[in-house]
């Protein structure tokens, strides 16, 4: 399948940020994207619990609540994707034998919510303190059966049959490298 760049057919919706919302977090943020919102929250350092304990650095702990319920094995694996993004940009060597949480709330999904997810993970750690080598953010994209590509797509694009979906995180912490990451979500 040729994959065009002209075949675009959506642009990013518009994004909105909110730091220190809450009083009992060492760090917060709201983020949306569209209609899409979640509250992320950051603590830490903090004690770790002994069979979660590492020697030698902190360990980071991602849990991501949904609207209602306990989470289930969807939220799981965005709990790890979630983590995999941020813990590489997160100097966690600083903090030996200690904790850093993140806890994402969602208020609501629309549509790219991963992404959403990862951004306000960071922005908490920024408010939160957390000693950091960069930033990190996301962005999510879909790739039709046509050969069209949606760019932060609404719960509506998601549901039309995909060849692939995939998150696009890109941090940087020098001026020499780049650490990009495609992460495929689904496929057809």
């Amino acid at each position: 399948m040729d994959v065009n760049i002209s075949n675009i057919l959506s642009e990013l919706r518009s994004t909105r940020c909110e730091q220190c919302l809450l009083n009992k977090s060492d760090g917060s943020a709201s983020f949306s994207q569209g209609d899409t919102q979640v509250i992320a929250a950051a603590y830490g350092p903090a004690e770790v619990r002994l069979s979660r304990e590492i020697i030698d650095k902190a360990t980071l702990e991602v849990v991501l609540r949904p609207k209602v319920g306990v989470p289930g094995c969807a939220e799981k694996l965005k709990e790890q994707v979630i983590r995999n993004s941020c813990e590489p940009v997160v100097l966690i060597m600083q903090h030996p034998r200690s904790s850093l949480m993140i806890v994402i709330q969602l208020i609501q999904d629309c549509g790219s919510l991963l992404s959403c997810a990862i951004n306000a993970a960071c922005m908490a750690m920024v408010d939160g303190g957390f000693p950091m080598k960069c930033l990190v953010c996301a962005v999510t994209c879909c790739l039709t059966e046509f050969g069209e590509i949606h760019l932060d797509p609404t719960l509506e694009q998601e549901k039309v049959p995909i060849k692939a979906s995939g998150l696009y995180k890109k941090s940087k912490h020098n001026h020499n490298s780049n650490y990009i990451c495609i992460c495929t979500i689904a496929s057809c």
